[in-house]
């Protein structure tokens, strides 16, 4: 790899740390093509991406960017998830690194603050974004879904009344 294509990638990967908002550094020893493709697609499902990274090009791109304090984090063979979502990467990856021991998370950060392990742990628990949205969406809607039933029962009741006089009317 000449010095043009490595100014490259840690441009573009530089241009997806700034855009993002959460960055889970994970370290891989021995994962198989097909578990790296896996993993990746897992991960695009989630709405986040995974890279696998030269941790000199990765020290490099943080540089700038509000993730530059997770530098010490690069050592090793590491690869970053990287999501908008602030839930979605570390989710994912979490998931990954438990049904499979080659995958391991070592830290990660979230809106330019340093994470560790647990705290990556415990922000994978977290409800996704669009978990939390369908929830103030239904919270919103059970008062208006109960006063409509509210008001329909009046009604409904004149009509069991006005039923029950007609039908005895017609004996």
């Amino acid at each position: 790899m000449d010095r043009s294509q490595k100014q490259q990638i840690a441009a573009a990967l530089h241009q997806d740390l700034c855009e993002t908002v959460c960055v889970v550094v994970t370290h891989q020893t021995g994962l198989s093509v097909d578990e790296v493709t896996q993993l990746r697609r897992q991960m695009r499902s989630a709405g986040a991406r995974y890279r696998v990274t030269k941790n000199r090009l990765a020290r490099r791109a943080l540089e700038g960017t509000p993730f530059v304090n997770l530098a010490p984090l690069f050592t090793g063979p590491t690869a970053v998830a990287f999501s908008r979502d602030p839930v979605a990467a570390a989710k994912a990856a979490v998931e990954y690194a438990n049904r499979n021991n080659k995958l391991t998370v070592i830290g990660g950060g979230l809106s330019g603050q340093v994470l560790d392990a647990a705290a990556v742990k415990a922000l994978a628990n977290l409800p996704s974004l669009d978990e939390l949205r369908s929830k103030i969406i239904g919270l919103l809607n059970a008062p208006a879904t109960k006063l409509a039933g509210l008001l329909q029962a009046p009604a409904g009741q004149l009509a069991r009344v006005l039923a029950a006089y007609a039908e005895k009317s017609g004996e």
